[in-house]
């Protein structure tokens, strides 16, 4: 899976988390971006990624995380 078809899955699943099919995420996309971007919908959204690709994040990678593209490449790297 490359980073283009990652966005795409990725797209799909901000937008079920947030329920705003307005949101498009790129690599710059932090949590400032999106209005209802809290903590709360932080772990909703980290584990709806995680099912969506079938991956599991451990706190240390979580926490570092600075944007959207970061989450990326993460995913990258583990699938």
């Amino acid at each position: 899976m490359n980073r283009d078809e990652i966005f795409e899955q990725l797209n799909e699943v901000f937008r079920d988390v947030f329920d705003d099919e307005s949101i498009t995420v790129s690599d710059e996309t932090t949590a400032d971006d999106i209005e209802d971007w809290d903590s709360l919908e932080h772990i909703n959204l980290i584990a709806a990624v995680e099912q969506q690709f079938g991956v599991r994040f451990n706190m240390g990678q979580i926490v570092t995380l600075k944007n959207v593209g970061e989450m990326v490449d993460l995913i990258e790297s583990m699938i």
